[in-house]
C-alpha cells in the first residue's frame, strides 16, 4: 500500500484551482485561434481575437480568465493501492476541500458557493464544498482533475429521456435546440458535452466527464466519433456565433461519452461549457 500525505493532496488541488483560473488550456486556446482563422464574420473574428488577448493577459498577469471563477468540480481516480495518510482521521474529500478553500483564497478567485439553495442562500466564503466525483482504479496513483464551472453556462444544460427507438437525427436536433436556447447568455463559443446512456443521473455525469477530454480528440468508438463530428457541424450551422452575435463558430467542439442503459430507456444529457473552459489535472 502506498500512502499519500493529506497535505500533498490539498496542495495539489490548491495549485490546480489557481492554474485553472488563470490559464486557458492549450487545446482550448488553439481551438479559438483556429476558429479565428476560419471565421468569415468580421464581428466574430474580432470577438475571438479578444478572447485570445484575454487569455494572454490572464496568464501573464496572473488574474482570473473570467469574473465567474466557478463551482469547483473534481474528478478523482484513486488507485486501489493508495491510502491517505493523516493523523486525525480526515478523508480524501476533506483534503480536496481544504485545497479548494486555499486555492480560491490565495488565488483571489471569487467564492460562489451558497450553503443552502432555496431559503437563505448564504455564501460559504470558501467556494466549498466542491462537487466531487469519485472512482476507484487499479494501481498506486491518485489522479485529480479540477474543473471550475461557471454558472452561466451550467444553467443552460439540459436532460431528456428519449424513447429507446429514437434515432441519432432526433438527438442531434435536440442538442441543437439546447444550444440555441443557451444563446448568448452562456457565452459562446461553447464546448458541448453530451452524455448518452446510463440512467437519469449517470447521463448527466457522462456529459460533464466528456468535457475533460482534449478538444479535437474523437471518441474511440467510430459511431460516436462520427456523431461528435455531425453534432459540431449542426451546431455551427445555427449561425449563433461568438457571444451570440453571428458567425461560423458557435461551438469549438462537441464531445460525447456513452454507457450501457436499460432496454426501455435512452437518456441524453447536454452540459454546456463556455469558451472559458477551465480545467487542470495532476497525478500524484
Amino acid at each position: 500500500m502506498r500512502y499519500i500525505e493529506f497535505e500533498k493532496i490539498a496542495e495539489t488541488v490548491e495549485s490546480l484551482c489557481i492554474s485553472a483560473g488563470y490559464e486557458l488550456p492549450d487545446d482550448v486556446l488553439s481551438a479559438i485561434k483556429n476558429a479565428a482563422k476560419k471565421e468569415t464574420n468580421p464581428a466574430a473574428v474580432k470577438i475571438l481575437e479578444q478572447l485570445i488577448e484575454n487569455a494572454r493577459i490572464a496568464a501573464d498577469e496572473k488574474i482570473p480568465l473570467c469574473q465567474d471563477t466557478g463551482l469547483a468540480v473534481v474528478f478523482v481516480e484513486q488507485g486501489a493501492e493508495v491510502a491517505i495518510k493523516n493523523s486525525d482521521g480526515k478523508t480524501l474529500f476533506d483534503a480536496i476541500n481544504a485545497g479548494i478553500k486555499a486555492g480560491y483564497e490565495k488565488g483571489y478567485l471569487r467564492k460562489s458557493v451558497v450553503a443552502e439553495p432555496l431559503n437563505q442562500r448564504i455564501n460559504t466564503n470558501s467556494n466549498t464544498p466542491a462537487i466531487i466525483h469519485y472512482s476507484l482504479a487499479s494501481g498506486d496513483k491518485l489522479k485529480l482533475t479540477v474543473m471550475t464551472k461557471g454558472g452561466g453556462c451550467e444553467n443552460k444544460s439540459q436532460f431528456k429521456m428519449f424513447k429507446p427507438t429514437a434515432q441519432k437525427e432526433e438527438i442531434i436536433s435536440w442538442v441543437v435546440d439546447v444550444v440555441k436556447a443557451a444563446g448568448a447568455e452562456a457565452c459562446p463559443p461553447f464546448i458541448v458535452g453530451v452524455g448518452i446512456g446510463g440512467n437519469f443521473e449517470a447521463s448527466c455525469l457522462l456529459s460533464k466527464k466528456s468535457l475533460c477530454r482534449k478538444l479535437g480528440r474523437r471518441n474511440s468508438n467510430k459511431f460516436y466519433a462520427q456523431l461528435e463530428s455531425d453534432l459540431l457541424l449542426a451546431v455551427n450551422k445555427t449561425g449563433l456565433g461568438p457571444q451570440g452575435l453571428g458567425g461560423n463558430t458557435t461551438a469549438l467542439d462537441c464531445l460525447i461519452e456513452f454507457a450501457h442503459c436499460h432496454i426501455a430507456s435512452l437518456p441524453v444529457a447536454v452540459n454546456i461549457e463556455c469558451h472559458s473552459h477551465r480545467h487542470k489535472s495532476a497525478i500524484i
